[in-house]
């Protein structure tokens, strides 16, 4: 694995961190390095805690430095984009839960992939936008993201404007989950942390599911399958609190 993405295993929390300190940028590489750990991180981890070396979380993607120009045609052109499709599916696939942490810039891919996470956590002065038509790039591959995430309006407006929006704005955007005094952040994570590494596992496995799957269903299938999972999750054996 390339320095530019650090993959630690700390106790029963998976840690990645975003190292590409010469820019923040997340390469192809490092999206498909991440997307590796995630599909297997319910192996080893009850959650995985995604922040980067800083100053800025992330300010966009960067294509590999082998790799040369964008290919012309376009069938083929479409499968350079696959490492960052398959990243965001990554995380919405993770098994366990995925918390980010959110400082400085987060720019392009870095608000896609902040909006998937399950929880995220914005230091008060971190700044987001979507800048792709700055560049003449449709920005279809945020869009693809956040879609699901965001309000159509607040789309559109981040996609065409390309302006930053503070942290307290992506709060209502449906961005991050809570924004957080800069000096309190990393105080606030750990406690957050601490207390969802104290939930049964079948619960916390059963929430992420059930969210990824039910809004896709139709009213009497979402019913049912919540029926389903509550009876399924509520005998497991770790749900028993001892008396």
């Amino acid at each position: 694995m390339s320095e530019d993405l650090i993959l630690k295993q700390d106790g029963r929390i998976l840690r990645a961190t975003l190292n590409r300190s010469r820019d923040n940028m997340c390469s192809d590489a490092m999206a498909a390095g991440l997307s590796a750990a995630l599909r297997t991180a319910h192996e080893t981890s009850e959650m995985v805690l995604v922040r980067s070396c800083g100053p800025d979380f992330c300010t966009g993607r960067a294509r590999n430095a082998d790799a040369g120009p964008p290919h012309p045609e376009a069938y083929t052109r479409r499968d350079e984009y696959d490492s960052i499709f398959y990243c965001y599916k990554a995380i919405r696939d993770c098994k366990v839960p995925v918390v980010g942490v959110i400082e400085g810039r987060c720019m392009g891919f870095g608000t896609a992939i902040a909006s998937l996470f399950d929880v995220s956590f914005a230091s008060s002065t971190a700044r987001f936008n979507i800048p792709e038509l700055e560049h003449n790039v449709m920005p279809t591959m945020v869009m693809s993201a956040v879609y699901d995430r965001m309000n159509r309006n607040a789309i559109l407006w981040m996609t065409y404007s390309c302006d930053f929006i503070d942290a307290e704005r992506a709060l209502s955007y449906g961005i991050v989950s809570q924004v957080v005094e800069a000096g309190r952040l990393d105080a606030e994570v750990d406690r957050f942390c601490e207390t969802l590494l104290k939930r049964p596992r079948p619960a916390i496995l059963g929430l992420k599911e059930y969210l990824h799957t039910a809004p896709r269903m139709d009213e009497q299938g979402a019913i049912d399958y919540a029926r389903a999972q509550h009876s399924m999750v509520n005998t497991a054996a770790a749900m028993k609190k001892p008396h």
